[in-house]
């Protein structure tokens, strides 16, 4: 309740909301926040889908905290204007140009790049009280377009996993490690009533395969990304040369955190420990910290990387921390929702 933070929430979005004044409604990706000047990064004149949809949370409770609607209105408009968009099965594009307002036609994913993207549909839906029907329309619809295109179950064991489909439609059987926010996601819609049981159950076999990214590594630490085998013979998780890398990611720990949550099952807090072990053995630094590392294959040198990601502290503790707690009162699900950087905000109504 101190003006403090209230006025420099509104600094910022002052700040940020430069990226907003282009003519197609999308934001540049990045922003001078002294100069307020907007422009796209040195390597592309686009934004990534993720990027410019993943504001709108914030922005709109910005809005309804200074009754000012320019916050809500600049996200709204760069949500409308990718939703006018054609979208394959309702499934997004990685990249976007400001300018044009158009998507580059590429890879369909639910990892780096398009992520958020599907968690803000559900989440602004939730987020204003269930008041604005749209956001979960427009989840239904990407998630039928997901199970379509992107659900598959790997051999031998029938995995199943979240894969891509290429440009020309063919399908790849990769998986992020961002990905395995997916699981908590549809926990969280299928509590709220949206395909109760078909989603509750994808949600449970999916983070069984997140938890198994995990338990197939020598150091029990998923890594980056792995590939699925869905031929018949061999393994079914598979790690290339140049993935073998974990940066101590959040999204496994958050859907373990919800779907205890919403079920009590003790087993996805026993999965949590084991997580909270491989840190400890593989990633604790002796002076302070912890690190990322290089080789989870490896358990014999895991090649520390010297580098502690800010999601560490701010997403992945943060979550094993409520995982762990018994108190349900500690940001309830039903009171609060979570931004895709683990801050929770209050669940209001614009009515």
């Amino acid at each position: 309740e101190d003006a403090v933070f209230l006025d420099k929430a509104k600094d910022i979005g002052d700040r940020l909301f430069s990226a907003f004044t282009t003519s197609s409604g999308i934001p540049y990706s990045d922003v001078n926040l002294h100069t307020h000047r907007a422009h796209g990064p040195k390597w592309s004149p686009e934004s990534s889908t993720a990027e410019v949809t993943t504001i709108q949370m914030e922005f709109r409770y910005l809005s309804h905290l200074t009754g000012d609607d320019k916050y809500k209105n600049a996200v709204d408009r760069s949500m409308n204007a990718v939703q006018s968009l054609g979208r394959p099965d309702n499934l997004v594009h990685m990249m976007i140009n400001p300018l044009s307002g158009q998507f580059r036609p590429g890879t369909l994913t639910l990892g780096a790049r398009a992520d958020s993207y599907y968690e803000y549909l559900l989440k602004q839906w939730l987020q204003t009280d269930k008041t604005e029907g749209k956001f979960r329309d427009w989840y239904v619809a990407s998630m039928e377009g997901v199970e379509k295109r992107l659900m598959r179950k790997s051999s031998p064991s029938n995995f199943l996993f979240v894969g891509e489909e290429r440009p020309g439609g063919d399908f790849y059987p990769k998986m992020d490690h961002l990905v395995c926010f997916l699981p908590g996601l549809l926990a969280l819609g299928a509590e709220h009533g949206i395909e109760t049981r078909k989603h509750m159950e994808q949600a449970k076999d999916l983070v069984k395969t997140c938890h198994a990214m995990y338990t197939h590594m020598a150091t029990g630490l998923s890594a980056e990304l792995v590939h699925f085998n869905m031929a018949g013979q061999g393994e079914d998780i598979q790690v290339h040369p140049k993935d073998k890398h974990n940066l101590l990611r959040p999204e496994t720990a958050e859907s373990y955190f919800i779907l205890y949550r919403l079920t009590g099952d003790k087993v996805y807090q026993d999965w949590g420990w084991e997580m909270v072990n491989a840190f400890e053995r593989y990633c604790r630094i002796d002076d302070g910290g912890y690190t990322s590392i290089s080789d989870v294959t490896n358990a014999n040198d895991v090649r520390p990387r010297d580098k502690m990601e800010s999601f560490f502290l701010g997403e992945t503790l943060k979550y094993l921390f409520l995982l762990f707690s018994e108190d349900k009162d500690l940001v309830p699900l039903d009171k609060y929702v979570f931004n895709t950087e683990a801050h929770p905000l209050p669940i209001w109504s614009p009515k």
